[in-house]
C-alpha cells in the first residue's frame, strides 16, 4: 500500500474522530464537507480550463430539491433527498451545460453567473413557490423507515458524508483517469488538436459540467438537511465566487483538495467569528491572500512539494 494511500486513511481516522473528541465541531466539519462536493464539481471544470462564477446555482437547487420533497411531496427520506438532488442537478446541468460549454475564458465565467443570478432573482421573488427570501424549511430526514430526532441525525449526518465523501473521491479519481478526464484536461492544453484528433470537446465539456452540477447538487442537499432551511443565498453569486476560492485553497490537481480546502476555510472561518466577530472578513480574506501568494498550488501542492523533498532527502 502506497504512502499517499496510507495518508489518506490516517486523515480520514483523524477527522472521523474529531467530532467525538469536540463535539462543537461535528456541524462545522458536515457543512464544510456538503461545500467540499460543490468545490470539487468545481475544481473539475478548472481541469479543463473553465472558471465557473455560477456553480452556486446547482449547489442552490440541490438544497431547495430537498425541501420541495419534503414540503411539497411529503418525502422526507436520506436517500431519496440525495438522489432527487443528483438528478435535479444533473438535468439542469445537461440542459445549461449545452450552451455554456461553446464558450470559454472570461465569457463561460460571467454566463454561468448571469445564469445563477436569474434563478437567483425567481428564487427569491416567487414566493408561493420557494417562500421568497424567507426560504423553506427542511424537515429531519428519515433514514429508510427510521424517524430520528434532530440531535440523532445530525449523529448519522457526519458519518454518512464521509461515507459519501471517500465514495465522491473515488470516483472523481476514477473519472479523471479515464478517457474522459484525460480529455478534459486536454482540453485545457490544445483543444484544437483533440478536435483533430476526432474527440468532441463539447461533449467532454459537457459530461464534465454535468458531472460537476451532480457534485454540488449533492454539497447543497446535504448542506440543506445539516442546517434544516434553505435560502435563495444559497445561489447568490458570492457562494459561487466561495466554492472557487475553496478549490484554489486546497488544490485542484487532486480530489482530495477540494475538501481540504473547504475544511480549511470554514475552520478558519469559525475561529474568525469566534474569536474577532467583526474582522472576520479581514481574517479570512488575509488568509486567503497568504495561499495566494505563497501557495499557488493549493495546500495539496504544499503537502505533494514536501513529500517529494523528503524522498530526495532520503536518497
Amino acid at each position: 500500500m502506497s504512502r499517499t494511500v496510507l495518508a489518506l486513511i490516517a486523515a480520514l481516522v483523524v477527522l472521523a474522530a474529531l467530532p467525538y473528541l469536540f463535539p462543537t465541531t461535528r456541524f462545522m466539519l458536515t457543512l464544510a464537507i456538503a461545500k467540499g462536493f460543490a468545490a470539487l464539481g468545481v475544481a473539475l471544470l478548472l481541469r479543463g480550463g473553465l472558471i465557473s462564477l455560477g456553480h452556486a446555482m446547482y449547489f442552490g437547487l440541490g438544497a431547495y430539491a430537498v425541501a420541495f420533497l419534503g414540503a411539497r411531496l411529503g418525502i422526507t427520506d436520506f436517500f431519496a433527498a440525495i438522489l432527487t438532488a443528483a438528478v435535479v442537478s444533473a438535468l439542469a446541468g445537461l440542459a445549461f451545460g449545452a450552451f455554456l460549454v461553446r464558450y470559454r475564458a472570461i465569457f463561460f465565467a460571467m454566463l454561468n453567473l448571469a445564469v445563477s443570478m436569474v434563478l437567483f432573482a425567481l428564487f427569491s421573488k416567487l414566493y408561493g413557490l420557494t417562500g421568497g427570501t424567507d426560504g423553506l424549511r427542511v424537515a429531519v430526514p428519515s433514514v429508510l423507515g427510521w424517524e430520528p430526532s434532530r440531535q440523532q441525525f445530525d449523529g448519522f449526518l457526519f458519518p454518512a458524508c464521509l461515507a459519501l465523501m471517500v465514495l465522491a473521491g473515488w470516483l472523481g479519481h476514477r473519472y479523471l483517469q479515464s478517457p474522459l478526464g484525460q480529455a478534459l484536461s486536454a482540453i485545457h492544453s490544445n483543444e484544437l488538436r483533440l478536435e483533430y484528433l476526432g474527440v468532441s470537446a463539447w461533449a467532454t465539456l459537457l459530461s464534465a459540467y454535468t458531472v460537476s452540477a451532480v457534485l454540488a447538487g449533492v454539497g447543497g442537499a446535504l448542506a440543506a438537511m445539516a442546517v434544516g432551511h434553505v435560502l435563495p443565498e444559497y445561489l447568490y453569486w458570492t457562494q459561487s465566487g466561495h466554492l472557487v476560492l475553496t478549490a484554489v485553497l486546497g488544490g485542484f490537481s487532486a480530489v482530495a483538495g477540494p475538501f481540504i480546502g473547504a475544511i480549511t476555510l470554514e475552520t478558519i472561518h469559525t475561529l474568525a467569528v469566534g474569536f474577532a466577530a467583526e474582522a472576520w472578513n479581514l481574517i479570512v480574506g488575509v488568509a486567503l491572500l497568504g495561499v495566494i501568494f505563497f501557495l499557488p498550488r493549493g495546500i495539496v501542492g504544499l503537502i505533494r512539494r514536501r513529500a517529494v523533498a523528503r524522498n530526495e532527502g532520503a536518497l
